[in-house]
């Protein structure tokens, strides 16, 4: 998955931070840059992963991700055959963040306790591989698969 995340600027210039923290509170993280685009996968992984209809995340350069704790209370499990890995807290199972790619980091965008009030979803990922019964009623784009911000 290669998304993109558009920049709001923040009030005065400044850069916000965003926090967040996994059900039970063991893992917890930070974000100095400011938020807006919400991916959602409707894939059958990512929908096995959360019981739901896909997983929202949002992604950000490394700079920007920053642990706050917890980074020994994540397992992590990688789909064999399948460039896909789960990571979620030990304790309460809640997905956490983890490597999007090199340079990027992937957030689920329900951990996201502060600096989120300028999250909408701009896209939708693998919707040809979404549930029969999921109904996308957002403006967010659609994609087939997957897709390359810079293609």
């Amino acid at each position: 998955m290669t998304p993109t995340t558009r920049s709001v600027a923040a009030k005065g210039g400044k850069t916000m931070t965003a926090r967040g923290r996994c059900n039970c509170g063991a893992v917890a993280f930070e974000i100095d840059a400011p938020l807006s685009d919400v991916i959602l996968c409707h894939c059958s992984i990512c929908r096995r992963f959360t019981g739901g209809n896909g997983i929202a995340v949002v992604v950000v350069d490394n700079q920007a991700f920053r642990w706050l704790r917890g980074q020994d209370q994540i397992n992590i499990w990688k789909k064999p055959g399948a460039d896909w890995q789960a990571c979620f807290c030990k304790t309460c199972g809640s997905p956490v963040p983890g490597p999007n790619d090199d340079r990027r980091t992937f957030i689920p965008a329900g951990l996201i306790d502060e600096g989120g009030s300028a999250l909408r979803v701009a896209e939708h990922i693998w919707v040809g591989s979404k549930a029969a019964w999921d109904e996308i009623g957002d403006p967010g784009r659609q994609h087939r698969e997957a897709y390359s911000p810079d293609s």
